[in-house]
């Protein structure tokens, strides 16, 4: 059965009806022409200036490492280091900023300066107050310090614990687990589910155990890299279809489904696909 349209209307049961109808801004050509032309701007000249500075012309030694590092077994290599030195170090005060707060919709930043050239920060002493929160996993509000899921976790904590303190197969299967996974069933519209705990180990690992040699791996080309490890070791054949194009998927599928294995033509063990609940 297929559950997706032109629009990517999911097919989730009757628990929900309604079409999910996504879609996608694309970038204005004029924004991705000028990007590219800065970093293109930028990396010539940082070649031009390391040049400059080998032959002693270049007088400013900042995107070069400290006198300190120079001992060290270097971190980068060829275009890595070049990048980090050039690009990377005049911006980089836009990135890894250390809080204060809880991570929520906003959240308070430590405010830090740097006399040189971002290569190591000082703390002001001074907080920025209510910086609104761009790059987090925080989707649902779990780190939030109030709230109705910070309630909620709360009540959930005294009521289970923290932890199961045993896998699920052992000791540590709750009726709230296959509760999860008959709900999450009835979502998709198919016939069960299988709930785990979030972290790279979990795909890179379990992948493996679902599928292996003589198995056909469908997997979304933007799929996390823990996926994509976890494809990998599992040394079935993966084959990757457009991102949330599932024209791209129905033809792969159909193609494997007549034409089997390659060389032998003998049917797929398993048919795996690879898909992620949210792309970021």
């Amino acid at each position: 059965q297929v559950c997706y349209h032109v629009y990517h209307a999911a097919c989730n049961g009757a628990l929900y009806s309604r079409p999910f109808i996504e879609s996608f801004e694309e970038t204005p050509m004029l924004v991705a022409v000028l990007t590219y032309m800065g970093y293109g701007i930028l990396t010539i000249f940082g070649y031009l200036r390391d040049f400059m500075r080998e032959w002693k012309i270049e007088k400013c030694h900042i995107a070069r490492e400290r006198e300190e590092q120079k001992d060290f077994v270097p971190l980068y290599q060829d275009f890595e280091n070049f990048y980090t030195r050039n690009l990377y170090m005049r911006i980089r005060d836009s990135w890894n900023r250390p809080i204060c707060s809880a991570p929520g919709a906003t959240f308070d930043l430590v405010e830090r300066s740097s006399n040189d050239y971002n290569w190591t920060f000082e703390y002001t002493g001074r907080v920025v107050k209510d910086v609104i929160n761009l790059g987090s996993y925080n989707y649902l509000g779990f780190a939030e310090n109030t709230g109705a899921c910070a309630t909620a976790a709360g009540e959930v904590t005294v009521k289970f614990g923290v932890g199961m303190a045993s896998t699920r197969q052992e000791m540590g299967n709750l009726d709230r687990h296959e509760e999860l996974e008959k709900l999450v069933a009835s979502f998709l519209g198919v016939e069960s589910a299988m709930a785990f705990g979030m972290g790279f180990a979990t795909n890179s690992m379990n992948i493996p155990a679902l599928a292996g040699k003589g198995c056909l791996i469908l997997s979304d080309e933007l799929n996390h890299a823990s996926l994509v490890l976890g494809a990998r070791l599992s040394t079935s054949t993966i084959r990757v279809f457009k991102h949330n194009n599932m024209q791209s998927l129905e033809k792969l599928l159909r193609d494997a489904i007549v034409h089997g294995q390659p060389r032998t033509h003998q049917p797929w063990k398993k048919i795996l696909i690879l898909v992620e609940g949210i792309y970021r």
